[in-house]
């Protein structure tokens, strides 16, 4: 996967997601095909502890006694993922990274309606083969 910077905005609960033309490239794996890896720097990661809202909680609590997805909740993690991926890949290039591999998330409860998520990886200077 590519992954073009992040800019996040936020206004009130709502988050906006802006992606600039900057690329870096993030990947599960421990290879990229077409790059070799010129340099390991270390784990980076980047973490996220988010609430929940008390007016999507109530229609959450709704939800869950008919059933069915609680979308609420969904898009609440949806957006910590981004923001702690963004924060990983923040610090991956101040650290001279242009890539993170072997990308992954992690959730902690921390306290009764607040979560933390961790995205981490290895960042690494790669360069195209020839």
């Amino acid at each position: 996967m590519v992954l073009r910077r992040l800019e996040i905005y936020t206004s009130g609960p709502e988050v906006f997601v802006v992606i600039p033309v900057e690329e870096f490239i993030v990947a599960t794996t421990e290879h990229v095909p077409g790059y070799r890896i010129r340099k390991v720097l270390g784990v980076v990661c980047g973490s996220v502890v988010m609430a929940k809202h008390v007016g999507k909680d109530i229609l959450a609590a709704l939800r869950n006694i008919v059933g069915g997805e609680i979308k609420e909740y969904t898009e609440l993690l949806a957006q910590a993922r981004n923001i702690a991926l963004q924060r990983m890949v923040e610090r991956a290039k101040s650290m001279g990274a242009n890539a993170v591999l072997g990308l992954r998330f992690s959730t902690a409860a921390v306290t009764s309606g607040a979560a933390e998520i961790l995205a981490y990886g290895t960042a690494v200077v790669l360069e195209k083969e020839s």
